[in-house]
């Protein structure tokens, strides 16, 4: 875990653009391309009170993601456009936020061309900074912080009100970085899914501790996935 007073502009961030937030320039691209290209992004979100009043900062890195778009009988796009669905056919960057089980929410970034239903499941985050603002959301610490997707929703404070939020606003922000040198990026099967289970679609930071399910059939990434359809 990264120490809770980490600045942003220590971690790999630009000093550019958004307060020294660089917003990625590939959200254009295939859901698995971008579900890559996500992990050891930040998404950093700003709390504020009832009264509008700034409480403070958390900041993440992704750890682990998911790819789903309009061509996958797993995604929630599979059917076409809906009144739900309809932030995961673009813009590309903003939030596609939705409930299971009636009580958690999860959160995927819309991405690849406005009308094409595509997005990148958000599935296990580092915590960087701010972790006392998280801890009091969830009520743990260490790994089951943010081990997961309805976790990590619970501890930044992500639920419907955000749905279709341009993530390249506050309150909530998706930053560039880059991995570490000695970091790599591996992939495997997704979970909790019924059809489609046999591709290789969720992607980790091989060896993350937030990573939320270990898999020995992860395979390490040597390339990026296609970044434009077919």
């Amino acid at each position: 875990m990264a120490d809770k007073d980490t600045k942003i502009s220590d971690i790999g961030c630009r000093n550019q653009a958004y307060g020294g937030l660089v917003f990625p320039d590939f959200l254009g691209g295939t859901a698995d391309y971008v579900a890559v290209r996500l992990l050891g992004c930040l998404l950093v979100r700003d709390f504020y009170d009832a009264e509008g009043k700034y409480e403070g900062r958390s900041a993440v890195r992704i750890v682990e993601t998911e790819a789903y778009d309009e061509n996958d009988q797993a995604s929630h796009a599979y059917h076409g456009k809906s009144e739900r669905n309809k932030a995961l056919f673009g813009p590309a960057g903003h939030a596609y936020v939705y409930q299971i089980h009636g009580i958690h929410f999860c959160m995927n970034i819309a991405c690849n061309d406005d009308g094409f239903g595509a997005g990148a499941l958000i599935r296990a985050v580092e915590p960087v900074s701010g972790i006392g603002f998280m801890e009091e959301r969830r009520s743990r610490k260490g790994y089951e912080l943010t081990n997961g997707p309805a976790k990590l929703c619970k501890a930044l404070d992500i639920d419907k009100a955000l749905y279709g939020h341009d993530l390249s606003q506050e309150p909530l922000r998706l930053a560039y970085a880059e991995l570490g040198k000695r970091e790599r990026a591996a992939a495997t099967v997704r979970i909790g899914i019924s059809k489609e289970t046999n591709r290789l679609r969720r992607f980790v930071i091989a060896g993350n501790p937030y990573v939320s399910q270990f898999s020995w059939t992860a395979k390490n990434l040597h390339r990026l996935p296609k970044e434009a359809k077919a």
